[in-house]
């Protein structure tokens, strides 16, 4: 069987990713080889942090690697905390103090000027050295106070108010239809499994 390699050790963020791949491929994550040293994120895009993150698994690995870098913009705060989602609060720091950093950050900001959106950019490297990406976004509004306890990052504050919910009040169901990593996907699902099945001429393109 393929082997793909999801270059995170984020359990939510690659169990996601099991769900809306759905293609006949062993998947690895990070957690699977403690050996290879930290990513440094150098980039100043999500595209190039996504790139670094998945070139650097698959020479390691000598498998196809599969990489995203995403994260939350809040129009409010001129795109913050954007490509620093991850490490807002600090590099030692974790997802309840990014939202605590967030939720200061907009204290008494009215609901109509919360807009925000989660922006996600997927490359997919091969050992090769064959690279593809693309991109989704998804808009909402962050809310003032967390709700619910499903998801992960910012689910909790992030509101679709189509839905009147937010990432963490649903069910992954309806979050893997609706979310920028779903949109990402389906970007460049169709690639991928052509990267896996037959392997594609030497290049680097764009499919979102």
């Amino acid at each position: 069987m393929i082997e793909l390699v999801i270059a995170s050790k984020n359990r939510g963020k690659v169990d996601e990713y099991r769900e809306l791949l759905q293609l006949p491929v062993k998947i690895f994550s990070l957690a699977d080889f403690p050996e290879l040293p930290q990513i440094e994120e150098t980039g100043t895009t999500f595209r190039e942090n996504a790139l670094i993150k998945a070139r650097a698994t698959a020479a390691a690995t000598g498998r196809i690697a599969l990489a995203d870098d995403s994260g939350l913009e809040v129009d409010y705060l001129n795109g913050a905390p954007g490509v620093f989602s991850s490490r807002y609060a600090g590099l030692q720091q974790n997802d309840e103090a990014n939202n605590r950093k967030l939720l200061k950050a907009l204290h008494g900001v009215p609901f109509s000027e919360r807009k925000a959106r989660f922006r996600c950019v997927i490359a997919v490297v091969t050992p090769k050295g064959e690279e593809y990406w693309g991109e989704g976004t998804c808009e909402g509004m962050i809310t003032s106070e967390p709700r619910g306890t499903m998801g992960f990052g910012y689910d909790p504050l992030f509101l679709i108010p189509s839905l009147g919910k937010t990432f963490a009040e649903l069910g992954p169901e309806v979050k893997n239809r609706v979310s920028h990593r779903a949109q990402a996907i389906r970007a460049v699902r169709d690639v991928l499994a052509h990267v896996l099945e037959d392997g594609v001429e030497s290049g680097c393109g764009s499919v979102s």
